[in-house]
């Protein structure tokens, strides 16, 4: 079991960036992969990036390929996410989760999550 906390959410203007950090208590951090969503008020929480536990296999979504990196190391029990050419349609909640599952995009396969943390990026 992992219980994901998430941080370094802000307020950025576009074209700027921001590093999420997310550190996940538990001995079996290293086991899971772990993955970030994002939900907008009013929209459905989606899919944003994943890193497998032995980071061998990284993916994103369409809308962030090319600006975002997902990044983990096993011995802080952290899983990072650097934000590059923010935009303002990437304002959203930033959650970060844990699944068991070793490669997956799918939401339902997530079994822990943490709180969140807000990103605002102004135009």
């Amino acid at each position: 079991q992992v219980q994901p906390v998430e941080s370094g959410g802000g307020l950025v203007q576009t074209g700027g960036s921001l590093r999420l950090s997310c550190a996940a208590s538990g001995q079996t951090f290293s086991t899971y992969t772990m993955g970030w969503f994002r939900q907008a008020p009013g929209k459905e929480r989606d899919f944003v990036a994943a890193i497998t536990w032995n980071s061998a296999s990284t993916f994103y979504a369409n809308s962030v390929k090319g600006r975002f990196t997902i990044s983990r190391d096993n011995a802080k029990n952290t899983v990072y996410l650097q934000m590059n050419s923010l935009k303002f349609e990437d304002t959203a909640v930033y959650y970060c989760a844990a699944s068991r599952t070793y490669r997956t995009e799918s939401r339902d396969s997530y079994e822990y999550w943490g709180q969140g943390t807000q990103v605002t990026v102004s135009s």
